[in-house]
C-alpha cells in the first residue's frame, strides 16, 4: 500500500481493508517519510513501513516478513518509531512532565494556584484582582511567589506549567 494514491490515501484504505473478514496483512511501501505517516500507517493497522529507496532484496524480505505476520520497518521508519516512543513528545515524557508539574504546583497555596490558573487563562493583574476579590498589589505578590516557588521567569512559563499539571 502506498500512502498517497490518486483518489484515495493509503491510510484510510488500510483501515477499510482491515475491517473486512480475513483481511490481508498490509505493508506500506512509499517515498514519503515523516513521523505522521509512519505512525499513522502503524495506527491504521499496517504491519510494516518501507521506503521505496530500500534495496529490492530488503523490500522482498519485508513483504515476506509481513506476510508471515511479523512487523517490518525500514531503518528510517524504526528510528521514527523509537523517537516517538521515547522522545520529548512521547507518552512517557508527557507523563513525567505532568508529574513534575504537579509536584511543583503542590508547593503553592490555594490562592497562588488560583492566581496561576488565572494567569494561564490570559488574565492581567487587574482582571485577576477582580476575579479573586483581592488587590492588584496582592496579585503581584502572588505572582512573585509563583516565580520563586515554580522556578520560572515569566507568565508564559507559569501558564505552561499549569497546562501540564492539569492535563
Amino acid at each position: 500500500m502506498d500512502v498517497r494514491m490518486s483518489g484515495r490515501d493509503g491510510l484510510s484504505a488500510t483501515r477499510e481493508i482491515l475491517t473486512r473478514p480475513a483481511p490481508p496483512r498490509v505493508l506500506v511501501l512509499t517515498t514519503f517519510d515523516s513521523d505522521d505517516l509512519v505512525l499513522g500507517a502503524l495506527r491504521a493497522g499496517a504491519l510494516g513501513f518501507v521506503l521505496k529507496d530500500t534495496p529490492p532484496p530488503r523490500i522482498v524480505d519485508a513483504v515476506r516478513t509481513v506476510a508471515e505476520g511479523s512487523p517490518a520497518l525500514s531503518p528510517a521508519a524504526m528510528a521514527r518509531v523509537i523517537a516517538a516512543a521515547t522522545g520529548p513528545g512521547s507518552r512517557d515524557a508527557r507523563d513525567a512532565s505532568r508529574q513534575a508539574a504537579r509536584r511543583r504546583r503542590a508547593t503553592l497555596s490555594e490562592r497562588e494556584r488560583e492566581t496561576a490558573r488565572a494567569i494561564a487563562g490570559g488574565l492581567g493583574n487587574p482582571e485577576i484582582a477582580e476575579r479573586l476579590n483581592i488587590s492588584v498589589a496582592t496579585v503581584k505578590a502572588h505572582t512573585g511567589n509563583l516565580f520563586a516557588k515554580l522556578a520560572v521567569e515569566n507568565r508564559v512559563q507559569i501558564a505552561l506549567l499549569v497546562r501540564d499539571a492539569e492535563e
